[in-house]
């Protein structure tokens, strides 16, 4: 059965039963047991052999006829089972080994061949002599209770050295170690619970350098387990098939529970370092707090007293993990939200005053104020030159562009305007990171435009380090909206300043004077019957060789068209200085219109911004008709087709930009729907295709590009006998 990655089944015979079958055995049986190999080599031994045997290292990895001494001193040849002083055909002998005292001791043999892949044989030893039986007995009463004994003096060290704790990471630390000795394992992890599952928190020092999950989510991993059962499970990780091995890297494992015979399919990215292991879920006001994870590398008995011992534990480290936890999580919420105070005076203070440091640099700083505190590095983020992949000043690989759309990235987070996004650390960002060597565990910040200029910058913890947490994740919400308001307030004072300028300009339709770009307007009124004065246009003249071109149409007729086009009009021109993209300015103006004036009154735009630097148009057409581009030898005509809603009809209208490149010679045409709308006396409309005719005629034959439009109004009063129901307002922009 499968659910959210997780697949379950009960082990049965066939399934890995004779395996938990065999790891029972060697727990339980009073004889030496060993298997090994068609080479010789111990592949496993329990305890019992572990004490009858004598060798220098550990039993496992022997060659297993150093146990059993023929007597000569040469080096041993090649492995033949036939040259054992034993059969392998399950029949009893009696023969001599070293013993762990190092004396030769007589035991009772049966060597048996095992059924499995490769060549594999099962011993079992037992000494012969009375004595020797009552020894081995003896000793095995002694080591269970120095196992017990050394179980309880650990458990008393953990109670005794957690008593009043208020030092989260020391009390792991202590723990983690303790719980290691106590249960004589190979290492211990401990996750605790967020809010979207449970993140590691420590690890054992065994375990430095290892490789492991810093992060389960809820229902999708082993705590699963440990939840539903509501105490220590111990499980086990299969060995895999070799149909498995096959196919190469192992994406998936299978952990079978010692107890239910129940199996679990698990992702290798979620196991932790063991073979053997036990899940101890800590409990806390009836919920799971903490996950601690304990565990050996190789197989390993898991007797049903230690998982009871690590639930007593875990009972008892419940409110002393949950206590020490909430004062850490308090303490360092005051903390934050002192310094997010301190920030946002500092920003305010500086605006106020009139500093002469730029609004941006400040903000730069306040956010480096930050990272310095959440113990990460600021690194800024530009615009790429193509406008998707973003450029990264990185601490040592210096200017790099980054392999993933970052709006994409932000979008899901965007909360008013800005965005906290994380970086998963098995993203494509964070892993282009890693590979240079950078820091990779953090964060997008995303302010969205001030100034005119996309504000976006990384913060990020070096390769392993802990992701941020909630705490963390909300104070730098709450800084990036204090950064964007205060940047927000001086650019609304600034923009009343070039409001105030530009409504002194006047309120004619005009085309300024743009090195670069040759341009042609015409205007042509209705009849009385029509709805007038609404039509305007604009060329306005930008620093660093650019341009703004602005053709619009409002809704309604006489002095209330007349005054919001003139209004409107003024708006962009404004916003145009303030340098802020096109959708933006169409969405700022799209407010400003649905206070201003009556619901009924909208408008159609066109708003492009043009880069004579690198030949682009940025531009924004809401609700107008499409904008159309002729190449330099009118071989070619191709529309704007990049579409967003009216103007000043609806709030929360999305606005998206379009993009479209230039050669010179090439001729750009805005028009009204007066234009195409136009009939002639059958009724009949002139149309976008009379237009592209009409304007292919107009191109061809190498006709000047001077009194294009006036030829184009001339096709429109012959098409119409001279009889418009709209008025008609065409711009053509030739870029030289």
């Amino acid at each position: 059965m499968a659910q959210r990655g997780l697949s379950r089944r009960v082990e049965g015979i066939g399934e890995g039963s004779v395996v938990g079958t065999l790891s029972k055995l060697l727990q339980l049986s009073c004889e030496a047991v060993l298997v090994f190999d068609g080479s010789g080599r111990v592949l496993l031994v329990n305890e019992e052999a572990s004490r009858l045997f004598s060798v220098p290292d550990s039993l496992v990895g022997t060659d297993v006829r150093l146990l059993f001494p023929s007597g000569g001193d040469g080096e041993l040849g090649p492995f033949s089972p036939e040259a054992l002083p034993f059969p392998v055909d399950g029949t009893a002998a009696r023969t001599t080994c070293t013993a762990a005292s190092g004396r030769p001791l007589e035991v009772r043999v049966r060597c048996d061949t095992v059924r499995a892949p490769g060549e594999t044989y099962l011993l079992l030893a037992l000494p012969t002599g009375a004595d020797e039986l009552s020894d081995r007995e003896a000793e095995r009463t002694i080591e269970d209770l120095r196992r017990a004994n050394h179980r309880l003096s650990g458990t008393l060290n953990i109670v005794l050295d957690t008593i009043d704790a208020d030092d989260l990471q020391a009390l792991f630390g202590r723990v983690l170690e303790e719980i290691t000795e106590t249960m004589e394992a190979d290492g211990t992890l401990v996750y605790l619970s967020e809010a979207d599952g449970f993140r590691l928190r420590g690890v054992s020092s065994s375990l430095l350098g290892e490789r492991m999950a810093r992060f389960m989510p809820f229902g999708r991993s082993l705590e699963r387990f440990a939840v539903r059962d509501g105490r220590t499970v111990r499980l086990r990780v299969v060995s895999p098939s070799a149909e498995s091995l096959r196919q190469g890297r192992l994406t998936m494992r299978e952990v079978v529970s010692e107890e239910t015979r129940e199996i679990l399919r698990v992702r290798s990215s979620m196991l932790p370092p063991f073979t053997s292991f036990m899940v101890v879920p800590v409990w806390f006001g009836g919920h799971v707090i903490s996950i601690i994870e304990v565990g050996w590398r190789r197989l390993h008995p898991l007797p049903k007293e230690d998982a009871r011992l690590l639930d007593s534990v875990a009972h008892y480290l419940s409110v002393q993990l949950a206590s020490a936890f909430t004062a850490l999580r308090s303490q360092r919420a005051d903390r934050l939200a002192s310094l997010e105070t301190e920030l946002r005076e500092e920003l305010l203070d500086a605006a106020t005053a009139g500093s002469e440091e730029g609004s941006l640099e400040r903000i730069d700083a306040v956010l480096r104020e930050a990272a310095d505190e959440l113990e990460a590095a600021l690194v800024l983020v530009g615009e790429g030159g193509d406008q998707r992949h973003a450029v990264a000043t990185l601490p040592l690989s210096g200017p790099s562009e980054l392999p993933v759309d970052l709006d994409e990235l932000a979008a899901p987070h965007l909360r008013d305007g800005v965005a906290v996004a994380p970086v998963p650390v098995d993203s494509p960002l964070s892993s282009m990171l890693r590979d240079l060597g950078e820091p990779c565990v953090g964060a997008l910040l995303d302010l969205g435009e001030l100034a005119g200029v996309r504000r976006r910058a990384l913060l990020l913890r070096p390769d392993g380090a802990e992701p941020l947490d909630e705490l963390e994740t909300e104070f730098l919400y709450d800084l990036v909206s204090d950064c964007r308001d205060v940047a927000r307030g001086e650019e609304a004072r600034e923009q009343d300043k070039r409001i105030a300028q530009a409504l002194q300009t006047g309120m004619r339709n005009e085309l300024q004077d743009v090195e670069g770009i040759t341009a042609e307007a015409v205007y042509s009124s209705a009849t009385a019957a029509a709805s007038v004065g609404g039509d305007f246009y604009d060329l306005i003249r930008l620093p660093g060789r650019r341009a703004c071109v602005i053709m619009g149409d409002v809704s309604g007729k006489g002095v209330e068209a007349a005054s919001v086009s003139a209004a409107v009009k003024t708006a962009l021109g404004a916003y145009a200085w303030e340098g802020l993209a096109p959708a933006r300015m169409v969405r700022s103006l799209n407010e400003f219109l649905l206070g201003f004036s009556r619901l009924e009154t909208f408008a159609t735009l066109f708003v492009g911004l043009i880069d004579l630097s690198d030949s682009t148009i940025r531009y924004c057409s809401a609700g107008h008709p499409p904008a159309i581009m002729v190449s330099a030898d009118a071989s070619e005509i191709s529309i704007l087709d990049v579409q967003s809603g009216v103007v000043g009809a609806f709030h929360d209208i999305a606005y998206q930009d379009g993009v479209t490149r230039f050669s010179p010679g090439d001729v750009l045409l805005l028009y009204t729907d007066g234009t195409t709308e136009a009939r002639d006396p059958s009724g009949a409309f002139f149309g976008e295709e009379g237009l592209r005719d009409a304007v292919m005629r107009e191109c061809a034959d190498g006709r000047p590009f001077e009194g294009f439009v006036g030829r184009l109004l001339g096709a429109l009063d012959d098409f119409t006998e001279n009889n418009l129901d709209d008025d008609v307002a065409m711009v053509a922009l030739r870029f030289d």
